[in-house]
């Protein structure tokens, strides 16, 4: 039987997407033999089958072995067990979105491609199905803690910079005051989840409480290693942290939950900022008018 030719075009196509079937097919077998949800698991051994048998049919036509993107495997490997499965999938999803466009575009030359492709969208279709990790869960809680502590700590540490000037006791008042907030949010945060008869009250009040621990402790670490005199760089620093933490969160939301991304996060950076700001002005009209020299 006379071997199939193909073009340059759709042998390029098909070894990207060979090597791409090796690496997700990877990358699935990790998740499966990691997550403990029985029905998450068994889709996605499934997936992790499918892409295996997808990357056989492409080497039965390209003649050729691929090795899988091994850097990618363990980066996303990385990523599952820091970020959970969910924002992995997420961003597995859109490459199943587009390689799903990039087979039709050789389905005439390669009719199996259509059957890959129905795959790849059925794929897509389990990927949002399964969605339904813990953590994200208590997204609502994570949020609460998160903006409390950045609207609280951030006005709180801005405005004793000017007040104080001194790098450590701006960040011993922080850390004081910081705990105590955490302490106080989380059981606020307990109370009003079992008023409101939730049975993971006290989970959902771990993961505020330690959402705002968290970030006081990532607002306070400047003070902690800039000199005493440094006030002003240690409070820049700290805005800038500010932004990363907002960026960073919110980048995992709209990624993991599928929300808009900027509208959330000028949002959250202008509140921030603008009562730290205000803070600020406090600070100097309190040492202005008390006459408080320290």
């Amino acid at each position: 039987m006379k071997e199939r030719e193909l073009s340059q075009k759709a042998l390029d196509i098909l070894l990207k997407s060979q090597r791409d079937e090796e690496t997700d097919c990877l990358i699935y077998d990790f998740m499966s033999k990691k997550e403990k949800d029985p029905k998450n698991k068994k889709i996605l051994a499934k997936m992790a089958a499918d892409e295996r048998d997808h990357a056989k049919m492409w080497k039965s036509l390209t003649k050729k072995e691929v090795n899988p993107n091994l850097k990618l495997v363990y980066w996303y490997k990385f990523l599952t067990i820091i970020m959970g499965f969910t924002f992995v999938l997420k961003l597995i999803q859109s490459g199943e979105t587009t390689a799903s466009s990039k087979y039709a575009d050789i389905i005439d030359e390669v009719p199996e491609a259509k059957k890959a492709s129905e795959d790849e969208l059925r794929h897509e279709y389990e990927l949002i199905e399964m969605l339904d990790e813990e953590r994200l869960q208590y997204v609502g809680a994570m949020v609460l803690g998160l903006n409390d502590a950045l609207v609280e700590l951030t006005g709180t540490i801005a405005g004793l910079s000017f007040a104080l000037m001194n790098t450590r006791i701006v960040a011993l008042s922080g850390i004081i005051t910081g705990i105590s907030a955490t302490l106080s949010m989380a059981a606020s945060n307990y109370l009003a989840e079992r008023a409101e008869n939730n049975p993971n009250a006290m989970k959902s009040s771990v993961y505020t409480g330690v959402a705002y621990l968290i970030t006081v402790a990532l607002l306070v670490l400047p003070y902690l290693i800039f000199p005493e005199d440094m006030w002003l760089g240690a409070l820049v620093t700290m805005l800038i942290t500010v932004i990363f933490i907002i960026l960073f969160f919110n980048y995992y939301i709209s990624v993991a939950k599928d929300l808009p991304f900027m509208k959330r996060f000028l949002e959250m950076a202008g509140i921030s900022l603008s009562v730290a700001a205000i803070s600020f002005v406090i600070g100097i009209l309190v040492k202005k008018f008390l006459g408080i020299d320290l």
